[in-house]
């Protein structure tokens, strides 16, 4: 058992370290590529990557059983989350869109609650909120700029869409491959996107430099598909509102590593965000006594 814990929180201590890095990697790779087109590419990409690796278990897709499975989870995990989030980015500042997104933890323990039929209590409301509150120090120092009611709706659809295509991974999975799921939501979302970004974008804005294949790279091997299987082996495995708590660190990460990499300034904020997010977290995975 202790073994398998290890285990499990090496898991995720990896998987908020690839979130957490992501977004610098991602700033950087945005200066040289229209956004949408890049969401797609590196979707499309990460997807088609996975599914080479799984090609010899290609049986267990299941096409015929499960392509409405595939097609929401596309929708709400990539089409929807990726779309929403790149188009919101256009009309909040940066701190306060990752605030939004972030509320997701929230909402997935009221989802798994609803509906995969896990536990509520007065603590782990508490942390969940904590955490979130976490978040909001955090960020606080970069919600300068006008505030737009379209890009707060935009952020809330998006944290919205995730939580849910968590809650439907999670639900599915006794029926569906969680690994094909994985590749064939972002085979499908990345192509929807790719097309969009086709239509609504230009191939010849894309800078094919250094930092933007680094950025693409990155979201197509670590950022999506390999990030994404730890996610939702984790979630499988576990109550979904536990693990998603562990994703309050991922702003935290970002911040540090603008500040290590990017000069980006440090602030007190950074202790209080750290220690609301480490006392969300304690709450949210406190087993309640039992008694005799």
């Amino acid at each position: 058992m202790e073994k398998i814990f290890t285990r499990a929180m090496g898991l995720l201590l990896f998987l908020v370290v690839i979130w957490g890095i992501s977004w610098s990697i991602y700033k950087v790779a945005l200066d040289f590529t229209p956004p949408i087109l890049f969401a797609g590419m590196r979707s499309l990409l990460g997807g088609i990557m996975l599914g080479l690796v799984l090609l010899p278990s290609w049986k267990r897709i299941r096409w015929r059983e499960n392509w409405r499975a595939y097609c929401i989870s596309a929708l709400l995990n990539a089409v929807l989350f990726y779309g929403l989030q790149t188009m919101g980015l256009d009309y909040l500042p940066g701190g306060l869109f990752s605030v939004l997104i972030y509320f997701q933890p929230v909402l997935i323990g009221v989802f798994a609650w609803l509906w995969l039929g896990e536990s509520m209590t007065a603590l782990k409301i508490t942390g969940l909120f904590a955490g979130f509150l976490g978040i909001v120090v955090i960020s606080a120092d970069s919600f300068g700029g006008a505030l737009s009611i379209t890009g707060i709706i935009l952020a809330l659809l998006a944290a919205i869409s995730w939580a849910l295509g968590v809650v439907f991974v999670k639900k599915m999975s006794g029926t569906v491959d969680s690994m094909w799921m994985v590749s064939l939501q972002f085979v499908i979302g990345g192509a929807i996107l790719t097309a969009i970004g086709t239509w609504l974008e230009s191939w010849g804005d894309i800078t094919w430099n250094f930092s933007y294949l680094i950025g693409l790279g990155f979201g197509s091997t670590f950022g999506i598909p390999i990030a994404f299987v730890i996610y939702f082996h984790l979630i499988n495995k576990g109550e979904a509102s536990k693990v998603a708590a562990f994703t309050f660190l991922v702003p935290l990460i970002a911040v540090l590593t603008g500040t290590a990499f990017m000069h980006e300034p440090v602030t007190y904020t950074l202790a209080i965000g750290l220690a609301l997010i480490v006392t969300s977290i304690y709450l949210v995975n406190r087993q309640r006594k039992r008694t005799a």
